[in-house]
C-alpha cells in the first residue's frame, strides 16, 4: 500500500447490556515502511530467540534439546554413516556463523573450527571438548543476534549481490534450521537410550 494511503479496519465493540453487537468502521493511515521494518526486525529477533533458547508453545528449542546431554549421548550415532548430536551442534553453529558473516561482511574461513557445514567429532573426545562446542554454538547465536539487532531496516528485505535469498529469508531460515535440528536431537537422544 502506498505511503499515506488509508486502510480500513472494522473494530468490534462490546455490546451494551442487553444490546446487540456493533462494530466501528475505522479509517487510518498505514504505518510507514520504516515502522513496519522495525516491527519485523523485533519479530524476527523474537523468532530467532524462541527457536534457540526462549520458552515457546512448540516445546523444545535447539538449546533446550541439549540440556543434560551427556558426552556419551552426544557422540553416539545411529549408524556409521549418520551424524551424531555433537556434529549437529557444530553444524548449527556454523550456519549461524554463515548468516552472521553475510550480514556483517566477515571474511570467509573465519569460523573457529576448520572446515564447513559438517565437522566430524570423534567418539573418544573429552567432556571439555563437548562443552567447548556447546559454548561455540552459544557464541555464534549471540553474535548473529547482535548483528540482526544492528541491521538497518532498509537491509532487512535486501537480497545481497550473488545471492538468491533476502536477509529476511535467510534469518527466518536460521530459526527453522534450529528447530529442525532440535527435533533431530530429541530423536537421537531417544534412540541412544535403547540397546542395539
Amino acid at each position: 500500500m502506498p505511503r499515506g494511503a488509508a486502510w480500513r479496519r472494522v473494530v468490534p465493540l462490546r455490546p451494551a447490556r442487553g444490546g446487540s453487537h456493533a462494530s466501528l468502521d475505522v479509517m487510518a493511515e498505514a504505518p510507514p515502511k520504516s515502522v513496519r521494518a522495525r516491527q519485523e526486525l523485533r519479530l524476527l529477533l523474537a523468532v530467532l530467540d524462541r527457536a534457540y533458547d526462549r520458552r515457546s508453545w512448540h516445546g523444545t528449542n535447539l538449546r533446550g534439546s541439549l540440556r543434560r546431554v551427556s558426552l556419551r549421548e552426544a557422540a553416539w550415532r545411529p549408524s556409521r554413516s549418520r551424524h551424531n548430536i555433537w556434529e549437529i551442534v557444530v553444524h548449527a553453529a556454523y550456519w549461524k556463523y554463515v548468516a552472521w558473516r553475510r550480514l556483517m561482511g566477515g571474511a570467509r574461513g573465519s569460523f573457529p573450527v576448520r572446515g564447513s557445514n559438517w565437522f566430524p567429532r570423534a567418539e573418544s573426545a573429552t567432556e571439555a571438548a563437548w562443552r567447548s562446542d556447546i559454548a561455540l554454538l552459544d557464541r555464534m547465536h549471540r553474535s548473529l543476534r547482535a548483528a540482526v539487532a544492528a541491521l538497518p531496516e532498509s537491509d532487512l528485505h535486501r537480497t545481497p549481490r550473488g545471492s538468491a535469498v533476502s536477509n529476511f529469508d535467510l534469518l527466518s531460515g536460521v530459526a527453522a534450521h534450529d528447530l529442525y535440528h532440535a527435533g533431530q536431537i530429541q530423536l537421537l537422544k531417544r534412540l541412544s537410550r535403547f540397546p542395539r
